[in-house]
């Protein structure tokens, strides 16, 4: 196949396999890579350590795959559905963690698919697929792909489906066709995103201070939530889509035609109560295939003792309790503090208990 013939047939391939956007751009040094090294000197990547430490691979797309010439960028949409209700005691998940698997186990599956059926029409090609995992600024190349411009909250936004997907990318070695790079920024004056974010987290339009941003905050940081930033969590225990809500570009926004994407009544919202009765084994075997799992047990616990004491719903006293015991110190301190916020004198006894026997310095600061 010619290059044009080849990209066409590439992008025809992507529809099928259900992703909406698809752009190529040649595989270049990152135009905003000295952005993301600012970035990163201003330590605001928190304790996401691997990415300073792989910091020189993100100069340029070769570290991915050598010898790599263009890449296809693409986008699969996640379902922009609000939870209908929410309960006390119940807690908000990001709208691309509610679905029936991992988007990053789906998307990886279907890559794989592209790249087989691109191997029957260029025998000799080197191609790899990843998805949010290699060291490769993705917006920046979705821009240059033509699939978006990057918004003030500094997610990329498509002007035809808003903001509700995910990116992916395929990265090859042989000559396809660039589409345009899409130069515009039609994020204009607004700044409602920025205002929206109710830990203030944006340092500047596109500078995302990730140690304050819930969604950095309930996955990613591993330790205590700062005392500072827990009554800013609100009811989100895993993630946060906030400055996506607000967006106007948004009302474009579609729900995805995969059924593996649509939301599971279980996470939209999720029990918290609930979750502190679950064993290590069988919060694996319930949340393993979710996103979920990247915050592990303690750290869902942490976010749902949170959540619960941002609730003051002396309903949830009981799983707190439980979790005042946890065999975890990151449990025990957020359901310390948790149960601290309750308006109920019963709370005293439990926490007075917890107190007499915690061996653990920084479970005692959140005692009484």
């Amino acid at each position: 196949m010619k290059a044009a013939e080849l990209t066409q047939a590439l992008k025809a391939e992507a529809a099928q396999l259900g992703f909406q956007l698809a752009g190529v751009c040649p595989a270049i040094a990152p135009p905003g890579f000295r952005q993301f090294a600012d970035w990163l000197d201003a330590d605001f990547s928190g304790e996401m350590s691997f990415l300073p430490k792989r910091r020189n691979a993100y100069r340029h797309p070769e570290s991915v795959l050598d010898e790599v010439k263009y890449i296809l960028m693409l986008g699969m949409d996640y379902s922009p559905q609000l939870a209908p209700t929410q309960p006390s005691g119940t807690g908000r998940v990001a709208r691309y963690a509610v679905g029936g698997s991992d988007y990053h186990d789906l998307i990886h599956q279907r890559l794989k698919r592209l790249g087989r059926q691109l191997t029957t029409w260029q025998p000799d090609v080197r191609w790899r697929g990843v998805v949010d995992t290699a060291p490769l600024l993705e917006r920046e190349f979705a821009q240059l792909a033509g699939l978006g411009w990057q918004g003030k909250n500094t997610m990329l936004i498509s002007p035809h489906r808003g903001s509700w997907f995910v990116l992916a990318a395929l990265l090859v070695d042989c000559e396809l066709v660039s589409d345009e790079p899409l130069q515009v920024d039609h994020c204009g004056t607004c700044r409602m995103c920025l205002d929206a974010c109710p830990t203030q987290a944006f340092v500047a339009p596109r500078v995302l201070d990730a140690r304050r941003c819930i969604s950095y905050l309930t996955i990613e940081h591993r330790s205590s939530i700062p005392d500072s930033l827990r009554e800013f969590i609100g009811s989100w225990v895993f993630g946060c889509d906030v400055c996506q809500e607000v967006c106007p570009w948004n009302r474009f926004a579609s729900e995805p035609s995969d059924p593996v994407l649509q939301p599971r009544p279980e996470l939209n919202p999720i029990d918290l109560p609930a979750l502190f009765s679950l064993t290590e084994q069988e919060f694996r075997e319930r949340f393993r295939a979710t996103p979920l799992w990247r915050a592990k047990r303690r750290g869902l616990l942490r976010n749902a003792a949170i959540v619960l004491g941002n609730q003051r719903d002396p309903i949830a006293i009981p799983a707190l309790t439980r979790g005042l015991n946890d065999i975890e110190p990151l449990v025990r301190g957020a359901s310390a503090w948790a149960l601290r916020q309750m308006p109920c004198p019963t709370v005293d006894v439990a926490l007075t208990m917890r107190k007499a026997i915690e061996s653990d310095p920084l479970v005692l600061l959140e005692l009484p």
